[in-house]
């Protein structure tokens, strides 16, 4: 399993992982769920791309019941779509 600090040399779009390396315990959280969907991506052997990013997070968004995840989730691929410059 690859470790959360090592999902961000991953990531496609280096102005997305440097937002998140540099943001600190302000984006704690959204910072572990984007590992954590890194991760999977890499784990299923899917093409790590920006909109495989996006696609992921939007259907974490629409399956969560919990109102807190949710808002996790949203602030996240609202950060995700703001610093990637990928035509999706």
């Amino acid at each position: 399993m690859i470790k959360q600090s090592d999902a961000y040399t991953n990531v496609p779009d280096t102005a997305l992982s440097n937002y998140f390396r540099n943001a600190g315990e302000m984006l704690a959280e959204e910072s572990l769920l984007l590992g954590t969907v890194v991760n999977s991506i890499i784990a299923s052997q899917e093409l790590l791309t920006n909109k495989t990013i996006i696609v992921r997070l939007m259907a974490a968004l629409k399956t969560t019941e919990d109102a807190v995840k949710g808002d996790i989730i949203r602030k996240t691929l609202e950060i995700v779509v703001n610093h990637t410059t990928e035509d999706i």
